[in-house]
């Protein structure tokens, strides 16, 4: 398998993913939305003849209102408008910004008008973090109860501990894009992007579980058990081993080879939906789908290209250990 020969380049290659998607998450950071930061969001639609955006900011600017940011964008139906984020707005403040922004243009309406407080914003960025790790604190323990048992070569919890390492992989580089395109075309991260989040980690360790499971029972179908039976202080105990009838990186690859369909498959599929709800779904959806897009082909990879590498890797450090030791 491919795969299993090359783990060295795969295992690189995702090294230097990680590495880089950390120096830019630290370093150019996420966009904070609405959600996290507390302000006004107002979104405008024209039916026809869309102002240009300078022209569009001159107004808002002659409003006072502070910092702004004008970015363009689609209603929920395909018209053309631009999105207006101000600080938090008094109702007098909101009703003079939707005059201006309805004031020129064809067709002008406001279709969309939202007003958090900081302190939410706060709350919601403190629970997100709390889900996630929870979500990855459970997947451990999860696996960690499902491989029990297996022992050899390689213990349950190490098979949690890399499929955790395949998830923060997973969820660093759809954060890596969002932080360049925070930067490049104002793309902001709120509540949708968490869910987005969440659900990558879902369906990333659904896909490295399979394989494992996969694993799991090739371990089973090829080792020869023998039972030692040992006397200690007088009472007599039955010791079983195990010992492999086939290589351990074989009987990964093997597993590997006849999960590999059934991933590519899904991540196709999975994708297909996901690019029409980018370009056919409205606005709102766009970050969340561009989001869980780059998710599915970074987990894919992973799971394929990371996940069963690292395992053999592990495998053969604690041997050479034992070796050595």
């Amino acid at each position: 398998m491919f795969v299993i020969s090359y783990r060295k380049v795969f295992l690189i290659i995702a090294t230097i993913l990680m590495l880089g998607s950390i120096a830019i998450v630290a370093f150019v950071g996420l966009r904070p939305g609405i959600d996290f930061t507390g302000g006004s969001l107002m979104q405008v639609s024209y039916t026809e003849n869309l102002p240009v955006k300078t022209e569009v900011e001159a107004k808002v600017a002659e409003q006072s209102l502070g910092s702004f940011t004008v970015r363009e964008t689609k209603d929920d139906i395909g018209q053309d408008g631009y999105l207006v984020r101000t600080k938090s707005l008094t109702e007098p403040e909101r009703k003079s910004l939707e005059t201006t922004l309805t004031s020129f243009g064809t067709g002008a309406e406001i279709t969309r008008f939202t007003s958090i407080g900081p302190v939410i914003g706060q709350e919601l960025k403190d629970k997100s973090v709390w889900a996630v790790t929870g979500v990855m604190l459970i997947i451990v323990l999860y696996v960690a109860f499902a491989f029990a048992g297996i022992g050899k070569p390689v213990g349950s919890f190490a098979y949690g501990f890399i499929t955790i390492l395949v998830l923060i992989h997973d969820v660093l580089v759809p954060m890596a894009v969002i932080s360049i395109l925070g930067v490049v075309a104002g793309v902001e991260v709120d509540v949708l992007f968490v869910m987005a989040i969440l659900a990558v980690l879902g369906y990333s360790v659904n896909d490295t579980i399979v394989i494992f499971d996969r694993v799991r029972e090739n371990l089973i179908q090829n080792r020869k058990e023998k039972k030692i039976k040992t006397n200690i202080a007088g009472v007599v105990h039955d010791e079983v081993t195990y010992t492999l009838t086939k290589p351990f990186d074989e009987i990964v690859g093997e597993a590997v080879h006849s999960t590999m369909s059934r991933s590519i498959n899904t991540s196709f599929t999975t994708l297909l939906t996901l690019i029409a709800l980018y370009f056919i779904g409205g606005s709102v959806t766009q970050t969340f789908a561009l989001v869980l897009i780059v998710g599915v082909l970074a987990g894919t990879y992973s799971s394929i290209c990371i996940a069963s590498p690292l395992l053999i890797a592990y495998a053969k450090w604690k041997e050479g250990k034992k070796v050595s030791s």
